[in-house]
């Protein structure tokens, strides 16, 4: 199954989805550091470094899945929240290569921050072009106007107003799919209408309760990793979490302990990926991920790195930043993946990227719906 993805950055989307069976056909990226570390890890895949806008998706050829990540300034809770009214905002180019592709489907994914009661309409008028994709948007009126055209469409009862994508919002924690992190992400899924599918979001495969009885109640976790418990939780436990059930149970969650076990501790000097970046300190709001818990989400941003998320905190209070390596594992990377810039501007790249495990869980479930449709010649059936 062919893939088209925009937004490529540093290729957390696009290995979940080469983990799920799908093959790149294009990854679509303007930024150079971030096309860099594509081509360096995946000298096969097509990259190509260009503003999407100028892209020609016809010229593609057969692409079943189009996925990506628009980018997520203009929504999210950490920048300006300019939505609509920012010029980063790219979910148009998103509409356009599925008007002009036609695809069996779509995967696209932001922030939480774009759920939010501000960006209601805005997301409506996006999920309602994702569902007609057809459906002219006039460029000489605003998208408030355009939305109330949509929702007439809509609504309308004649034949030409059927559905050409079934389309789904889906809010989901990266934590609850075995990353060692708190990341929350919108996911748009839509389906070719002629498709029938039946498909639902994956459902959470790990567990916050079983991280908590694991610690608190059977001592597992700091038996496994060879640590004295300590004296108190560090959080109020769920009611009867000591007589819940056992059987049957999910994976607890994975904490940045779990993620970094093996790579010891980073060093003033050394490999470039795992070297101690000084200047790591913990004020109010910026206390640094606990390592007995997932981490908070690696953030990135034009205003610099903030410290508190990229931050790692020991039980004693003491503090220093997550290196490249350490980060890659929480974003859940695979260890020979590489990035070869500045500290920055990896963190950057990671702070942006989708969580590889988290990506492949969508992706898997939305392969498992296509495959049937595709034909083995590659070609998708006609609409």
């Amino acid at each position: 199954m062919n893939t088209l993805e925009l937004f490529s950055g540093a290729g957390g989307l696009a290995l979940g989805l080469e983990q799920a069976g799908f093959r790149a056909r294009a990854l679509v990226e303007r930024d150079h550091d971030a096309c860099a570390t594509l081509r360096s890890n995946r000298p096969n895949w097509r990259v190509l470094e260009s503003d999407v806008r100028k892209i020609d998706f016809a010229a593609l050829g057969c692409v079943h899945l189009v996925a990506g990540g628009p980018p997520c300034q203009p929504f999210s809770m950490g920048g300006k929240a300019n939505g609509y009214d920012d010029h980063r905002d790219m979910f148009p180019q998103a509409v356009r290569a599925v008007r002009e592709l036609r695809p069996l489907a779509f995967i696209f994914e932001n922030v939480r921050g774009l759920l939010r009661p501000a960006f209601q309409n805005y997301v409506e008028f996006v999920r309602l072009q994702l569902t007609y994709p057809e459906f002219p948007v006039t460029q000489n009126l605003s998208w408030e106007m355009n939305l109330q055209r949509l929702q007439r469409h809509h609504t309308s009862l004649r034949r030409e107003a059927e559905p050409a994508y079934q389309v789904t919002i889906n809010l989901a924690d990266a934590a609850d799919y075995g990353v060692p992190q708190h990341r929350h992400r919108v996911f748009f899924i839509g389906f070719r209408s002629d498709l029938n599918a039946r498909w639902c979001f994956p459902a959470p495969t790990h567990c916050g309760d079983e991280l908590a009885r694991a610690k608190w109640v059977t001592g597992e976790y700091w038996r496994e990793h060879g640590i004295r418990r300590p004296v108190s939780p560090e959080r109020r436990l769920p009611r009867g979490l000591e007589t819940m059930p056992l059987i049957g149970t999910k994976p607890r969650w994975r904490t940045v302990r779990d993620a970094l076990v093996g790579l010891g501790e980073p060093a003033i000097s050394g490999p470039h990926s795992h070297v101690l970046q000084p200047g790591a300190r913990s004020y109010p709001g910026h206390t640094g991920s606990p390592v007995d818990e997932p981490a908070k989400a690696l953030k990135a941003g034009d205003h610099g790195v903030p410290g508190g998320e990229n931050m790692l905190r020991y039980p004693d209070g003491r503090v220093r930043y997550f290196s490249i390596r350490e980060s890659t594992r929480i974003q859940t990377f695979p260890d020979a993946w590489r990035f070869s810039s500045s500290w920055t501007e990896n963190m950057r790249q990671l702070g942006n990227a989708v969580p590889v495990e988290l990506a492949r869980v969508v992706a898997s479930s939305v392969a498992s719906v296509l495959q049937p449709h595709v034909q083995p010649t590659g070609v998708q059936p006609a609409r």
